[in-house]
């Protein structure tokens, strides 16, 4: 089976724009999470969120570009350039037709979708912007990439709510593999901080509180954690058959060697356990490991009660004793949780901890908790060499996607 290799990363964070400033804030255990500024406030109960408040599409994209797009396909765009200049990638017309791209989202064009609706609803506006729906549509990202860089070969969008970007990242693995591509631009991209999403998640009583300290709020695994906090951003990588790559002497970030999806048939919004923990023996038959060869995990890790105490159960499962021999830490206490972008970033850490052998911690950790009893790496990143580990996605709808990378 042909092999795959990650060349090029690019990120879009509330840590900052780019793999440097997010990679500098997750290993310093340094929170991007604070109260909203980017929106209306008025309406919310309690208006936190990781943001990127100094953001500047302008800064990054041409005026002809910022017409067509909504903020979540410009985080795309950004992160996917940082990862296609990282990569030093340069195509023949013949390589383009086996060029593709795959983004996932969660919610596509929210913000315009949600800035539409005010002007009609509130404001009395009978007419909207004609780019409206290239705006709103949620394969604008991949299309623009697509675009932008001439990929004449498979360009889809993935939606599966939080696991959109590793079931994105995992199945333009998996057409390398079969043969019906040879590079794959991947990931995944979500800008939720808008009025109207932020208070259909209060409905849901699953936001955390700002409490004192906003950047404190998020706290997976900790006793007293209290719920999400909403983050927003992208990520993308760089996807290469291995063969390819190293005869063009490309650096080698890792190798994408296992993946899985599986689904819960079973709850809209409570996780499974059984699901989730056949798609990480799934994913790690592929890449050909026991699992006593993992050493860091990054969770799912949302915070919120069920979830993290669901997801150390599922750890226990699949690992047994060596659960408590590895790494865990859940990223989403700085960054936030970025919904469909969430499993990119996330892979991106992952394969950050490999190659500086720097395992980012779990910030705001402050209480164990009889139900989350294994190591989250608490609230300082840890020194230790990582050759193999895993990324977990599980979203609401019990749709599971792990992804495993190990050292190139």
């Amino acid at each position: 089976m042909r092999r795959v290799v990650i060349t090029g990363i690019g990120a879009v964070s509330a840590l900052g724009v780019g793999v440097p400033a997010l990679w500098e804030g997750l290993a310093a255990g340094r929170s991007g999470i604070r109260r909203v500024t980017i929106c209306d406030q008025s309406r919310l109960t309690d208006p936190i969120a990781a943001e990127l408040s100094s953001f500047d599409p302008a800064a990054h994209l041409s005026s002809d570009q910022l017409l067509l797009l909504d903020r979540y396909a410009a985080f795309a765009m950004v992160a996917a350039e940082e990862a296609w200049s990282g990569a030093g990638l340069e195509l023949t017309e013949e390589e383009r037709q086996r060029a593709g791209a795959l983004i996932g989202t969660g919610m596509g064009g929210v913000t315009r979708q949600d800035e539409c609706y005010r002007d009609m609803y509130d404001r009395g506006v009978t007419r909207t912007h004609p780019f409206t729906i290239p705006r709103i549509m949620y394969n604008a990202a991949a299309s623009h990439i697509s675009m932008k860089y001439r990929l004449e070969g498979p360009t889809l969008c993935i939606s599966t709510a939080c696991s959109s970007a590793s079931h994105a990242i995992g199945e333009a693995a998996e057409l390398i593999r079969a043969g019906r591509a040879d590079v794959m631009v991947a990931g995944g991209a979500d800008a939720p901080i808008a009025p109207g999403v932020v208070k259909a998640w209060e409905g849901m009583r699953v936001l955390a509180p700002a409490g004192d300290d906003p950047a404190t709020a998020c706290r997976p695994f900790s006793a007293d954690r209290q719920g999400l906090v909403l983050g927003e951003g992208s990520g993308v990588v760089i996807l290469e058959e291995r063969e390819r790559a190293m005869r063009r002497g490309a650096v080698i970030h890792g190798e994408l060697s296992g993946y899985s999806a599986t689904a819960d048939a079973a709850h809209i919004t409570a996780p499974g356990v059984e699901s989730p923990a056949r798609a990480i023996r799934q994913a790690l038959a592929q890449a050909g490991l026991n699992p006593e060869q993992i050493q860091y995990i990054n969770a799912h890790g949302t915070a919120t009660r069920l979830n993290d105490s669901t997801e150390t159960t599922i750890i226990k499962r699949v690992f047994g004793d060596h659960a408590r021999r590895v790494a865990i830490s859940s990223t989403k206490s700085m960054h936030g949780h970025m919904m469909g972008a969430s499993g990119a970033v996330e892979l991106i850490a992952t394969l950050m901890a490999l190659e500086r052998g720097i395992v980012p911690p779990t910030a705001n950790y402050r209480k164990p908790d009889p139900e989350c009893d294994l190591d989250y790496v608490p609230n300082q990143a840890r020194e230790m060499k990582v050759d193999a580990a895993v990324s977990n996605s599980f979203a609401f709808g019990g749709l599971n996607a792990v992804l495993v990378v190990t050292r190139a």
